[in-house]
């Protein structure tokens, strides 16, 4: 879940990162991606960690 959602919002900050430095529509693709797949492993990351707290 944390994946998903960090993916989703990774996506919406690198568009619009990409939009207010005023990129082209491919610029704004690329943004959101790398964006959207840093998030993602951030996420992926805090699943890892709450997982292993919560077992112990």
């Amino acid at each position: 879940m944390f994946v998903i959602g960090g993916f989703l919002l990774g996506a919406l900050t690198g568009g619009y990162r990409a939009r207010a430095r005023g990129g082209k529509l491919a610029d704004m693709v690329q943004y959101a991606l790398v964006h959207g797949l840093i998030f993602a492993i951030l996420g992926l990351f805090v699943t890892i960690g709450l997982d292993r707290m919560l077992r112990a």
